[in-house]
């Protein structure tokens, strides 16, 4: 039941593991509730006019509600393949543009920007200078939006518990007895913590979306094959999970489950 929460030692290893089946990411992968970018509107100024970096765009799950809404968007993602299915999903807006870099080594514009966008992605970037390299790249008062997507408790509760017998069988790094946490229980301090540690912004403003998508066995294999520690397992071990998985959804939920999300906006400014 693992998502992409990827530790210090796994960061470099996985993320560029997307970008071998970018089509079926963008497939596959959920988008965002509609009110996280009323929040953005809200809280970090975006809409009509306003100059968006957006870093690890991926096929523009966020770029494109951001372009709709009038935004002028640069959007670095490091996946070719990815940045590829971005500028064809992107190609009908003229005020924006998609550039295949590491975020971390690429030459920042000299006019800075009004908000730095990372949705389902800062965690990827190096720790060692993501904070620094964001405020860099805005002007002051400039607003860091950081977006974050959690399997939380809800939705087809029983499947996320029976389903765990399938990942200690065939993937060796689950925890026993893991399961969903409680979305009261989610803890957001680190991204405070880290914040408030750079001495480049001001306080974290958070608001938080719970929400809830049902799938199709079919589908719903496709989402976990996104998941980059499930591409990281070998071949035996991911077709025998994703196996036993889909008997499961098939045999006990009728070929049908529901999942819960929480989407997370925590959003600061520059000092």
């Amino acid at each position: 039941m693992r998502d992409d929460t990827p530790d210090e030692a796994h960061r470099g290893r996985l993320g560029g593991i997307f970008d071998e089946d970018a089509e079926l990411y963008d497939r596959a992968r959920p988008g965002y509730p509609p009110r996280l970018f009323d929040d953005l509107d809200t809280l970090a100024g975006t809409g009509p006019g306003c100059r968006v970096l957006e870093v690890g765009a991926g096929t523009g799950k966020a770029t494109v509600p951001l372009a709709e809404r009038g935004c002028r968007i640069t959007a670095v993602e490091l996946g070719p393949g990815m940045a590829a299915v971005a500028r064809r999903r992107l190609a009908g807006f003229a005020a924006v543009q998609v550039v295949t870099a590491d975020f971390e080594t690429w030459p920042l514009p000299a006019e800075p920007f009004d908000a730095v966008v990372a949705a389902t992605a800062f965690h990827w970037i190096d720790p060692a200078v993501r904070m620094a390299r964001c405020a860099d790249a805005l002007r002051p008062g400039g607003a860091l939006a950081v977006v974050a997507t959690q399997h939380v408790a809800g939705g087809t509760e029983l499947f996320f518990v029976e389903v765990q017998d399938c990942y200690e069988r065939f993937d060796p790094d689950t925890p026993p007895g893991l399961r969903p946490p409680a979305a009261d229980d989610v803890d957001t301090s680190d991204h405070a913590d880290e914040v408030a540690r750079s001495g480049r912004f001001g306080p974290v403003a958070v608001r938080r979306h719970e929400w809830e998508l049902t799938y199709t066995t079919g589908e719903y294999l496709d989402v976990l094959r996104t998941y980059s520690g499930h591409r990281a397992l070998s071949p035996a071990a991911r077709d025998g999970l994703l196996g036993c998985v889909a008997g499961l959804i098939d045999h006990r939920y009728a070929g049908r489950i529901t999942k819960r999300y929480l989407t997370e906006l925590r959003v600061s400014r520059t000092l």
